[in-house]
């Protein structure tokens, strides 16, 4: 083992203390995308933002480490406020694992626990426009980051607030792609109810 490798882990045991505990923390949530940038071709004024639902299974220890896997689902995320209806159906489904850096417990006690997130995985986006023109049918490795906070009102339930940046960053770009602009992007906010374990 290399003289950097050891002193990391000494440094990394150093800052994890002995008796630290942890719990497991799932929240289901509700919020929404919006500020989309993309160089796919979407027909709408107004796509991007719309309705997500979802879920987190958080592991989060009472120092700054945790750790994160979730899923979000934003049904008609392709779909605007055209009367004409161009887009008939479409969906953008995140699923992602994430590290979680949390300001530590003995800090914040039961009081609002800010944190900050960053994370990869997957960006499903899925898309039927009218007369099966340009339909959007894509898998895109996706990274996101973030910040929010924890505030628990109870020994088992809380609330959470998170705003999340998530980005595509491989696939193929659209056929009227402008440089410069990414895939697919998004911002997205929500608010959940934690449940503690």
């Amino acid at each position: 083992m290399s003289r950097s490798a050891r002193f990391l882990a000494a440094l990394i045991v150093c800052a994890c203390p002995s008796s630290a505990a942890a719990d497991w923390l799932l929240t289901p949530f509700i919020g929404s995308s919006f500020a989309p940038e993309t160089t796919l071709l979407i027909f709408e004024e107004g796509a991007g933002r719309a309705l997500t639902l979802g879920g987190a299974a958080a592991f989060l220890s009472d120092g700054m480490l945790g750790l994160e896997a979730e899923v979000g689902h934003t049904a008609g995320f392709f779909e605007g406020s055209d009367p004409r209806g161009l887009v008939l159906s479409s969906r953008v489904t995140t699923l992602t694992g994430s590290l979680l850096l949390a300001v530590p417990l003995s800090i914040t006690r039961e009081s609002l626990r800010p944190y900050l997130v960053t994370g990869v995985g997957l960006l499903q986006a899925r898309s039927k426009h009218a007369a099966g023109l340009f339909p959007i049918d894509q898998n895109f490795l996706a990274v996101d980051v973030g910040a929010g906070a924890i505030g628990m009102i109870g020994p088992r339930t809380g609330l959470r607030f998170d705003v999340r940046y998530i980005k595509a960053a491989s696939g193929a770009d659209g056929p009227f792609a402008r440089p410069g602009l990414s895939r697919l992007s998004f911002w997205r906010g929500t608010a959940g109810v934690v449940l503690r374990y």
